[in-house]
């Protein structure tokens, strides 16, 4: 019996269903299911809400969701050799866990919550990335997702939650910034996991900025590019792969010519962007 559950300890479920973590797919499996615990909390009271999973494996964090009060619970896992697991919990919590085996990248999730969920998951670290830009990035906004609370390896949560001025900071903390308020919670040590990673993981929570400054994300997403992509170079150098006069565009928007990408904050980057739109004839 385990400690949230009259369910057998995760230990025991991985190795009666001969659940070896496969790099492959991105697996560690956290095993401590009072850091599980720690994660459904950090997502904010679950009870009367949808939750989406993403990679739930032998169910750690599942059965913390649902022991939290999740009113339902959407798992999206790509290994079928977790499903007989994931089945045992859904015996245990009738009529409130949904398992759904397929490819989160080539589901359409938010056709499947059905409405505004918490996305809560321990994103395995090869698609952890892809997943999140792709919710960052949905139109129309506000996003049918309500918050999200996810692990990623510290240097991305790193990356994520980065501001102008910091080292990290980058084309993806402009994203996270431009449409989101991301927090990092806490730190989980690579000795928590099964097998152990090479490196320390962290819990970030996001919720949706309810009204970012306008602009187009394509927009956005060019400027961005060019400005990181030579990100020790001035802005005036750096914006030529945009096509248009570096000089004007950031003249038109009171950028010094001499300033690098990691100087601008995110509204400096929303102000370029329209500016190039309005420059290429598409503002």
């Amino acid at each position: 019996m385990s400690a949230i559950d009259d369910l057998p300890p995760l230990s025991e479920v991985v190795k009666t269903h001969g659940l070896d973590a496969r790099k492959a797919l991105g697996q560690n499996f956290l095993f401590d299911l009072n850091l599980t615990a720690r994660i459904a909390r950090s997502a904010g009271p679950l009870a009367g809400h949808t939750v989406l999973e993403v990679g739930p494996g032998p169910g750690g964090l599942t059965r913390a969701l649902l022991a939290a009060g999740a009113e339902r619970v959407v798992a999206i896992e790509r290994d079928p050799r977790c499903l007989p697991a994931l089945a045992e919990i859904a015996a245990r919590y009738p009529g409130r866990l949904e398992v759904i085996e397929g490819d989160a990248l080539a589901i359409d999730m938010g056709a499947l919550a059905g409405g505004p969920v918490r996305i809560v998951a321990n994103l395995p670290y090869n698609v952890g990335t892809q997943l999140l830009i792709g919710w960052l990035s949905l139109d129309p906004w506000p996003p049918w997702w309500a918050s999200m609370t996810l692990m990623f390896q510290k240097e991305v949560a790193e990356r994520i939650t980065a501001a102008a001025g910091d080292d990290a900071y980058g084309r993806l903390g402009v994203l996270a910034g431009w449409r989101s308020i991301a927090t990092q919670m806490f730190d989980i040590s690579p000795r928590a996991f099964v097998p152990p990673p090479k490196v320390t993981s962290t819990v970030v929570h996001f919720e949706p900025h309810p009204a970012p400054l306008p602009c187009r994300l394509g927009a956005l997403e060019a400027v961005t590019a060019a400005a990181f992509g030579q990100r020790r170079k001035m802005l005036r150098q750096s914006l030529k792969a945009l096509g248009v006069d570096p000089i004007a565009l950031l003249a038109a928007v009171e950028i010094d010519p001499t300033a690098r990408a990691e100087t601008i904050p995110v509204a400096g980057f929303v102000a370029l962007a329209n500016a190039f739109d309005a420059a290429t004839g598409r503002g």
